[in-house]
């Protein structure tokens, strides 16, 4: 069974589905002429045959599958008010609250209509830039189900989960390091080693190391065993940071050369684009620490900490990063393919 056919397969078992639910499809569906049924059948089958490959479909299937779940939980959530929105967003004084809640929902749409974005765009980019166009729309389709995640537990108890933040991070920070030998193309890959690993191992591993310490200050782990609260935090910043600074070393500044980067074999169309992803690594991933700094778990002096601060700036760097990322890699791809073809 092709992917086409698949695709019908799924939406006429949704569809009957719904048919069992609301018996009215069933009545509808006589009243309109069969020739009317198979040409609109055809038409969309010729629609998704020439507009998106197999690729693009299975995983915008998948998009859909997300938006129709549900999550049901035995805990009674927040109590909705009149517009529809939880009341403690809305409540006197709860503003804060309310630009959490709108950047977790903005965070989710935002990251969703991305991966659709990225993927339409796939095929019309030469082939040895479709990988990067993929990564890219992996990057946000994963965050948009965290996001989507997320949103619904602040939503339902007015709580910042970090689990499922970190969660996401761990597998899209390394693709996002990954997007490098995808845009720039192999052969500007090194062979230098730094600390005996190469390109794909300095990001891993520093990718693991950011995110890993991140998490262990955060949720107090370190603290436990450090002792005190305070120390494992700071512990858990610094420690991270330096996973950071391992990403830099390998990817290279916007001014410099990276250990596992040849700017001098790059091609000159793709230049600004990876300047630009250096940029997003070495400035944009700034504002990741400065919301730790406020976070309730690290517990790094500044109050009690604050959630909805730490989500604030958590939610607009991934917004910014995540996407930003995702679209220069496209305009730099866009440009070596006119130059490819002119």
């Amino acid at each position: 069974m092709g992917c086409t056919d698949w695709y019908f397969t799924v939406i006429r078992l949704l569809f009957g589905q719904l048919r069992v639910i609301h018996p009215a499809f069933k009545e509808e569906r006589k009243k309109t002429p069969v020739y009317i049924r198979v040409k609109s059948e055809v038409g969309l089958r010729t629609m998704i045959e020439n507009k998106f490959s197999k690729t693009t479909s299975l995983l915008l299937i998948a998009t859909f599958a997300l938006a129709m779940a549900g999550t049901v939980s035995a805990v009674d959530p927040k109590p909705i008010g009149t517009d529809g929105l939880p009341e403690f967003v809305t409540a006197d004084g709860a503003t804060l609250e309310l630009i959490t809640f709108f950047l977790f929902f903005v965070g989710y749409i935002a990251m969703g209509a991305a991966f659709v974005f990225f993927m339409s765009e796939r095929n019309s980019v030469a082939p040895q830039y479709r990988t990067t166009m993929t990564i890219s729309a992996l990057i946000v389709g994963i965050a948009a189900f965290h996001y989507y995640y997320m949103r619904g537990v602040y939503a339902d108890y007015g709580t910042v989960s970090i689990e499922y933040r970190y969660m996401d991070w761990i597998i899209t920070v390394p693709l996002m390091a990954l997007k490098f030998p995808s845009l720039v193309g192999k052969d500007a890959i090194t062979d230098e080693k730094f600390l005996g690993m190469g390109f794909t191992g300095i990001c891993f591993t520093g990718a693991l190391i950011m995110i890993g310490f991140g998490y262990l200050g955060e949720s107090g782990a370190l603290g436990s065993i450090m002792g005190s609260a305070a120390a494992g935090g700071w512990a858990g910043l610094i420690l991270g940071g330096v996973g950071w600074a391992m990403i830099i070393v390998a990817t290279g500044t916007p001014w410099s050369t990276g250990k596992g980067v040849d700017n001098s074999k790059i091609a000159p169309e793709l230049m600004w684009s990876t300047n630009a992803l250096r940029w997003f690594i070495c400035v944009g991933w700034l504002i990741y620490p400065i919301g730790y700094l406020f976070s309730p778990g690290a517990e790094l002096g500044l109050g009690d900490g604050n959630q909805e601060l730490l989500a604030v700036f958590y939610n607009i760097a991934d917004i910014i990063n995540k996407i930003g990322f995702g679209v220069v890699a496209w305009m730099g791809a866009k440009k070596a393919t006119e130059a490819l073809s002119a």
